[in-house]
Parts: C-alpha cells; sequence; structure tokens
C-alpha cells in the first residue's frame, strides 16, 4: 500500500491526484490531504443550485467537481480528508463501514465516542463531522471522507446556503444535518497536524506499512496536466451539471424581471425574460443572443456588453441581469 502525506492544498490539485492514483497506479493507496476554501461538488449535482454564488465570489471560494456521488461539501484548512483506493475484493464497494472504522479507533483513542450513522456518515453525539463518498473504477474502489476537526462554521453554512426553489432538475440535491468539529469533543487540546499524524501512523501500523510514498517528476507532471484539463475547467465543474431549469424573480428600479433558463451540459438552450419593465426595444433580441451560450456570469456579461441595455430594460443595468441569473 502507498501511504502519502500530500501537503498540497491546491483542491484542483488533489482532485486529480486522487484520480491519477485510482486509474495510473495498481498499488492500493491511503492519503491524508486538507484543502484552501473551496466547495466540493458530487459528480450527479447541479452545481449552481449547491452554492451561494454571491458568498463564494465575495470569499473566493474555490468550486471544484469530483468523481464520486453524494452531496456538497465545504473544505477549508480546519477540514482533514482521506482517501483509501483498494483493489475490490466484492465487498469494498458501498461497504463505508470498512474505512471509517480506523477513524473511529483513532478517536477512541482520543477519548471521543464517534459513531457510523446512516448511510455515509460519522457522528458525535448525533452531530455530523464526517462526510463519505465512494466511486468505483474497472476493479478499484476509491472511498474518500472528510473530517471536521476545527473548521470555520460561518463559512461552511454560507457558501452552502442556496434558495432550491430557483432550479428544478434531476441532479441529487444535499441533504443538510446538525454539524461538529472533532477539536470541540476533545479533554486536551491538538492540533490538526498531530491529528493528521494520529492517524497515518495508525492506518500504516495496521497494514504494516513501511514508508511514504513521494509523488515523482513524472506523477506531477501527469496530475498538473489533468488539473489543468479537467479538474480547474469550467466544462468539469459547471458544464458537467445535469440538465436543469433556472427561475428566478427580481425587483429593480425599473421594474421587475422574471428569468426563465432551460440548460443542458451548462449551456443556456432556451431563456424567456418576462416583467413590467419598459424598454423601447424588443427583448427578444436579448434572449437570442443569450440563447446557446454557457450558463456563466463571464460569458452572459460579454454578450450582455454587446447592447445598450437602457434600451431593452430602462433603469436596469447589466449587473442586476447578471445577478437575476444566478
Amino acid at each position: 500500500m502507498l501511504y502519502i502525506n500530500n501537503n498540497c492544498t491546491d483542491p484542483y490539485f488533489n482532485l486529480a491526484a486522487e484520480e491519477f492514483i485510482l486509474k495510473k497506479k495498481s498499488d492500493e493507496c491511503f492519503m491524508l490531504w486538507r484543502n484552501k476554501p473551496c466547495i466540493v461538488i458530487g459528480k450527479n449535482q447541479n452545481t449552481l443550485s449547491e452554492i451561494n454564488i454571491d458568498y463564494v465570489k465575495e470569499k473566493d471560494i474555490t468550486i471544484v467537481r469530483r468523481l464520486s456521488g453524494g452531496g456538497a461539501v465545504f473544505h477549508d484548512l480546519g477540514n482533514l480528508n482521506f482517501t483509501f483506493i483498494v483493489n475490490d475484493k466484492e465487498d469494498s464497494f458501498t461497504n463505508f463501514k470498512k474505512f471509517t472504522q480506523p477513524i473511529i479507533e483513532v478517536l477512541k483513542r482520543l477519548n471521543v465516542h464517534a459513531e457510523f450513522s446512516g448511510r455515509n456518515d460519522l457522528t458525535i453525539e448525533g452531530k455530523k463531522f464526517s462526510g463519505n463518498a465512494q466511486y468505483n473504477y474497472k476493479n478499484r474502489v476509491l472511498h474518500h471522507g472528510t473530517l471536521l476537526f476545527s473548521s470555520d462554521m460561518t463559512n461552511l453554512s454560507g457558501a452552502l446556503k442556496v434558495k432550491p426553489i430557483k432550479f428544478e432538475g434531476k441532479g441529487v440535491k444535499s441533504v443538510g444535518s446538525r454539524v461538529t468539529n472533532i477539536s470541540q469533543h476533545l479533554t486536551e487540546p491538538l492540533g490538526i497536524i498531530e491529528f493528521k499524524d494520529l492517524i497515518m501512523n495508525y492506518i500504516m501500523y495496521s497494514n504494516k506499512g513501511q514508508a511514504f510514498y513521494e509523488f515523482t517528476e513524472n506523477d506531477l507532471n501527469t496530475i498538473n496536466k489533468m488539473k489543468n484539463d479537467k479538474y480547474s475547467t469550467w466544462d468539469w465543474n459547471f458544464g458537467s451539471s445535469p440538465k436543469y431549469s433556472f427561475t428566478n424573480h427580481k425587483k429593480y428600479l425599473g421594474g421587475n424581471v422574471e428569468f426563465n433558463l432551460n440548460v443542458e451540459k451548462g449551456i443556456i438552450k432556451e431563456i424567456r425574460l418576462f416583467g413590467d419593465f419598459f424598454g423601447k426595444c424588443d427583448v427578444s433580441e436579448i434572449e437570442k443572443s443569450l440563447t446557446g451560450i454557457k450558463h456563466s456570469e463571464e460569458e452572459i456579461r460579454e454578450a450582455l456588453g454587446k447592447f445598450d441595455i437602457n434600451s431593452y430594460f430602462s433603469n436596469i443595468s447589466i449587473d442586476d441581469l447578471i445577478a437575476g441569473m444566478f
């Protein structure tokens, strides 16, 4: 088994590293890692319906999609992530208890009573501190989980707070739950790096591991290529969202505007704009210009910038319109 103490905090790199080990290596692996503030979206989720877009922009929080299913999760440097990649022996996929039991054992040594709960969570006193997900590739299984140790709960709730009524589609929805940090339940102070070392030492001892694995130069080149070509791209993080419809209603100085969008693979297939606003030009020209482009602020702003918006929406700005489309 490869034991990787990954000190990189780039979310794009870390998700690419998981896929690299899963698909390009044959060894089994255990890796511990952390991310700078980010939201990690499940494979089958509609990204925009899971995030508070205004909060995410204000706080400069990275968005990245992972290979596995399940719900969206918030990461920061107070959250520790663990990854097992094993060659499947027919009982690994969906066997979440198998991979989370070592975490429960480590916490037991710290006098913290943790339990496996529901389908894929770990809890302390009924509050969730770990969510887990899996992905199957050929005869290999990737299991990864979060461990809230000392995360900023304000950012966690703010980044994931969204009004789901705006979105309708087949994307998997995240399920809210009461959460807690492990550090709140410790009887003696412990830093996250010390906690990280405790887990790694336990896993290595349990599996008779001898040494850490360091990514080679070739490994890093391949991982960074996957990061640049896939994990840091709009197409993967937003364009891979399932087909959805978006509706919103905003009241501006120039009147009310109702936004209705149908989006497929991140592309606006249809858009209708209704309201009691005034304009001397036909709004259908705006709708036509927005059809066939990405449901992204950058492309919408570029398209709207070609018009004298006040001629279509009196006393309503491009910024107002963009805010209504997300």
